[in-house]
């Protein structure tokens, strides 16, 4: 439980009677998902206020509500004033400084996570790997920005023996932002690709942007990185503690993979099982904990979901794509037909990575791949098919696929090819 009074210390605010003497337990910002006894934080987003569901907040069961020093309007006052409020100048700037102070109340052994991909992911097996050694909180899903993460931060109990939190970058100087508010103990950096390239421009920018999080780490931490990674040496460099080096060639890694075969498979998929068991047993478990902890284990979101459809199997790894990922997915899958959407964020070297990607697709003989976006910048031929977005690209699947397919599907967020398989 946090009181309201920390609060208020923490970020200049000021609570009204009805507000002063309580407490809470978590945070939420959206409406829909108060709960009982939580701090509902009003924040101003481009399509709506939150400000808007102060009232309705409170009806559903939230200890109080951080709002804007200057709400409510004139008009309305008399409307709310018997709500338990706090205002302060911004919530979402409070919201970040309480998070920052509540940090240092906790005695959790802090974990921060990034890379280029592979993140939700390790975060995961990661804390169910530490939920074998005491009691773990965790970013929820992907919620690993400026935003995401010191909301996780403030739903970390007080009693907490670990906290894991995805910390995510798509410009330069957002992860010194996120260790400036998490103070992580160690981190876990899972690879260096071109994900973000358009910001980033080169793999030398994206390693100095995820090597700020172990440049940071205080000495008596560690950082986890991969052996065989392309920035390994950059990286290992840059800590500022000692380096716990992880691999693909590690023992450890024939009991992962055959844990995580039916539900994960892929080596980049071991891979980040082995560095979130490194990172779990530098910080107390054991290798059979570790392994036990996978059992049942399934990717969170729409990451590796098998689905059943029109006799065929499609797999679901439609939440994001970079060229790292969408050629770990092809080389895994092992199926006929692939639906590939155009990747984002890639700047000037869009196209030299889509065709890179596409001419892995084809090596690997294929029945047919289906491009979908105007990302991809080849007419289509034989075996190859370009449709402009996810209902064209459906129209096609449904004239080609047979009992027994297996379809890949991926692309970054924006393309939604999950919308193929959506229920008719």
């Amino acid at each position: 439980m946090i009181s309201i009074e920390e609060l208020c210390r923490w970020t200049d605010g000021n609570a009204n009677a009805a507000a002063v003497a309580k407490s809470f337990d978590g945070v939420v910002f959206d409406s829909r998902n108060v709960r009982k006894g939580c701090l509902y934080v009003a924040l101003k987003g481009a399509n709506t206020d939150g400000h808007r569901f102060v009232q309705q907040a409170i009806e559903a069961g939230a200890a109080a509500a951080l709002v804007r020093m200057d709400w409510p309007p004139c008009g309305m006052a008399c409307a709310v004033n018997e709500l338990p409020l706090v205002r302060v100048a911004d919530p979402k700037t409070a919201l970040t400084a309480a998070a920052r102070e509540y940090r240092k109340t906790l005695a959790a052994k802090v974990v921060g996570v990034t890379g280029s991909a592979g993140k939700t992911t390790t975060k995961e097996l990661l804390a169910r790997m530490l939920a074998q050694v005491g009691k773990t909180a965790a970013t929820p899903e992907n919620q690993n920005n400026d935003l995401g993460m010191p909301v996780a931060i403030l739903n970390t109990p007080r009693d907490a023996a670990f906290c894991v939190l995805e910390m995510g970058t798509n410009h330069p100087g957002e992860i010194a932002h996120l260790v400036s508010v998490a103070h992580p103990d160690a981190g876990v950096i899972t690879n260096i690709g071109n994900a973000h390239a358009e910001f980033f421009k080169t793999l030398d920018g994206t390693a100095a942007e995820k090597g700020t999080l172990v440049a940071n780490l205080p000495a008596d931490g560690f950082a986890v990185l991969d052996r065989d990674g392309v920035k390994f040496a950059t990286l290992a460099a840059m800590a500022s503690a000692r380096v716990v080096a992880a691999g693909l060639e590690d023992a450890e890694c024939a009991k992962l993979a055959h844990a995580l075969e039916e539900n994960l498979p892929g080596r980049h998929n071991v891979l980040n099982a082995r560095l979130a068991e490194a990172c779990a047993m530098a910080l107390g478990a054991t290798e059979e904990q570790c392994v036990a902890a996978l059992e049942g284990f399934s990717p969170p979101g729409h990451r590796w979901r098998p689905v059943e459809w029109h006799g065929a199997i499609a797999i679901d790894d439609t939440y994001n794509a970079n060229p790292e990922s969408m050629i770990a997915a092809l080389d895994t899958f092992g199926g006929n037909i692939a639906v590939l959407g155009t990747m984002g964020e890639l700047g000037e070297a869009a196209g030299r990575e889509h065709a890179r990607v596409l001419a892995h697709a084809l090596a690997l003989g294929l029945d047919a791949v289906i491009l979908v976006g105007g990302g991809w910048g080849v007419p289509g031929g034989e075996g190859v098919r370009v449709v402009p977005d996810a209902a064209a690209a459906k129209a096609e699947l449904l004239k080609i696929i047979h009992p027994g397919a297996k379809i890949l599907l991926k692309g970054s967020r924006t393309m939604q090819l999950e919308e193929i398989i959506a229920r008719e």
